[in-house]
Parts: structure tokens; C-alpha cells; sequence
């Protein structure tokens, strides 16, 4: 089993204030917006004509990761930080009944999933230069 130890830098953006929280959550979406830039380079490079009769399981394989790094990132991260920031907004105007603690621990988790996310990626990225530099 093994222990998931926490970023310092997390740590420390966990007990910052919210204008650190937000500038984070923007960083996060334009990151992101660089990410979706890159996703349409690599479908436009697996698309192009020679790469399928290359090796096909290999292509249909980097195909069907794109379409989760698609999925996850479009409709998944981006959609929920967008909502982390119309709560942290909500927040700021003091409405009633939120929860500065909980929006500090969902922070926590999309810190976590970005992560994640950057980690598949990148191997993603390094499968597909991989495959290319040998056509």
C-alpha cells in the first residue's frame, strides 16, 4: 500500500488566501487551453494519411487514449474548476450556508486530478512522439 504524500506547494496554496486560490484556478484553465491546443496537434498528426497502415493496433490504441484525454479534459476538469470558481465567488459575497473548509478541500482535489491528469499526458505525449519518430 502505498501513502499519498501532499505537494508542500499544495499545502501551502490550501492555507492561502482566495485571491492565491483563484489566481490557481485560472492558471488551471489556461493550462488547460494550452492542453486542448496540443490535443488537436496530435489528432491532426494521427490522422494524417500512412500513420494507420504504419502499425494499426498502436495507432487505434494512442486513438482511444486520446478520446479519454478528450473526455477527461473537456467535459470533466475544465467544467468542474468553472464551477469551483463561481463557488469561490459565491464565497467571497458571504452567501450564507458555504463552506470556506469544504472549497478548500475540493481545491485540494482538483489540485490532485490536474496532477493526475498531467502525469497521463505527458506519457500520452511520449507514446505518440515515440510512434512518430519511426515513420
Amino acid at each position: 500500500m502505498s501513502v499519498k504524500t501532499i505537494n508542500p506547494k499544495q499545502k501551502l496554496l490550501l492555507g492561502a488566501g482566495f485571491d492565491v486560490l483563484h489566481f490557481e484556478n485560472k492558471e488551471w484553465l489556461n493550462t488547460i487551453r494550452f492542453w486542448k491546443d496540443e490535443v488537436k496537434f496530435f489528432d491532426n498528426l494521427l490522422n494524417k494519411k500512412g500513420i494507420l497502415e504504419t502499425n494499426k493496433q498502436d495507432y487505434l490504441k494512442m486513438l482511444k487514449s486520446l478520446d479519454k484525454i478528450h473526455t477527461d479534459l473537456f467535459e470533466d476538469i475544465e467544467d468542474d474548476i468553472i464551477a469551483h470558481e463561481k463557488l469561490l465567488s459565491r464565497i467571497e459575497k458571504a452567501e450564507k450556508g458555504l463552506s470556506d473548509n469544504l472549497y478548500r478541500e475540493e481545491h485540494q482535489k482538483i489540485s490532485n486530478r490536474i496532477e493526475t491528469f498531467k502525469t497521463d499526458f505527458y506519457q500520452f505525449k511520449k507514446i505518440v512522439f515515440d510512434f512518430t519518430k519511426n515513420i
